[in-house]
């Protein structure tokens, strides 16, 4: 099972994905790097897009984004107040 042994191949043909047999031995750091980076990114826009949601008209039931919208986390404080 495997497809056979490894062959010779050409070393001057270069590839972006890195060749025939790629196996990088950190992997796993540039994995959990790339990871750590898309999640600083996801939460710089959910922040953003959370800070400037509006509604222009008032939902007549219950969504999710009432839960983070800046909107709705001031209206409860000014009722508590």
């Amino acid at each position: 099972m495997g497809g056979g042994a490894r062959y010779p191949y050409p070393k001057y043909v270069w590839s972006p994905a890195g060749g025939w047999w790629v196996r990088p031995s950190n992997w796993a750091a540039n994995t959990a790097f790339a990871s750590a980076g898309i999640a600083a990114i996801i939460y710089a826009t959910w922040n953003y897009s959370s800070d400037h949601e509006t509604f222009h008209t008032q939902p007549d039931r219950w969504i999710p984004s009432m839960l983070w919208s800046k909107e709705y986390r001031n209206k409860d404080k000014d009722v508590k107040a």
